[in-house]
């Protein structure tokens, strides 16, 4: 057995240096063909470009994936950082959108309330709405206006369309507003075309029933319903809202301000209604008075 290994080693190693030369001389051959510049020798390589060449395409073919691999590779992670900054750029203009529309709601909230037609004799202040730190009612905000601003508890308050509620509790810098929703809110107003007069009361729902109503059968949904100025708290003629039914049948008010958007509201200076305090003048007109030379006169 260590016989037969022995002539087996003696015989591969011969042949490996054989092959091995024969390898050699071929390339250099190839190289020197490849090298010579003679047309003869040119003709051969083009004979043996074109002969082999186009069939080694299937060899070729590996390579060829390979390289589109890494070029669709590289093309794909040039699409990722596009991508990235894509959203990037996209996520600033959701900001700037968001802050877009806010100024544009804002400036449309201040438009309503120059649109506001108001008697000459009422003069108002305009002031912010704030967060609700809370209260009794239900129903309520708080301005950035108050006694500084001289605010007084009881003055109506606007949006840029209808009354939002009356001034209840002034500090030094806010004041509190209860809404036309709230419970305890009620407002004496007028039904037109009819004229009646009726109490829009409070129930905590975004459409406050109408009360002591005389002639329903006057009253259509749709009707306009203003102030009365009764009472002398509210002015006369700021808008409420029209007339609604609910699916009982009851005629509620649907409310011209929109409590959904409340940011800025108009704090109406009213002092109320001046009383009538000399009545004889009303009667009749006061007659001149007497002479002084008459009157002694009538006394002798």
């Amino acid at each position: 057995m260590a016989k037969d290994r022995s002539n087996s080693s003696e015989f591969t190693g011969p042949v490996r240096r054989l092959l091995l030369s024969v390898l050699v001389l071929s390339l250099l051959g190839v190289f020197l063909v490849w090298r010579i510049d003679s047309p003869r020798v040119e003709r051969f390589r083009a004979q043996v470009t074109d002969r082999f060449v186009p069939n080694l395409e299937w060899a070729m073919a590996p390579v060829t994936g390979v390289v589109n691999l890494l070029q669709d590779f590289q093309s794909y992670q040039r699409l990722a950082e596009q991508n990235s900054e894509l959203r990037s750029e996209l996520r600033r203009m959701q900001a700037w959108k968001e802050a877009a529309l806010q100024l544009e709601q804002e400036n449309a909230r201040l438009l309503d309330l120059n649109k506001v037609r108001l008697d000459p004799r009422l003069t108002y202040i305009t002031g912010v709405v704030l967060a609700d730190s809370g209260s009794p009612f239900r129903q309520s905000v708080l301005l950035n206006v108050g006694a500084r601003d001289g605010v007084v508890d009881g003055w109506a308050t606007m949006d840029g369309i209808g009354v939002v509620g009356r001034i209840s509790g002034v500090a030094q810098n806010t004041a509190r507003v209860i809404l036309l929703t709230d419970a305890s809110s009620r407002i004496p107003g007028i039904i037109q075309p009819s004229g009646q007069r009726v109490i829009v009361s409070g129930d905590n729902t975004s459409a406050p029933p109408i009360d002591f109503l005389e002639d329903s059968d006057l009253v259509r949904p749709g009707h306009r319903v203003i102030s009365s100025g009764d009472g002398g708290v509210f002015p006369a003629g700021l808008l409420i809202g029209q007339v609604a039914a609910d699916p009982s049948g009851k005629l509620r008010v649907r409310l011209a301000a929109d409590y959904q958007r409340l940011e800025f509201l108009r704090v109406l200076r009213h002092h109320g209604t001046d009383p009538v305090s000399d009545t004889a003048r009303i009667i009749g007109p006061q007659l001149p008075a007497a002479p002084l030379i008459a009157q002694e006169e009538v006394s002798q």
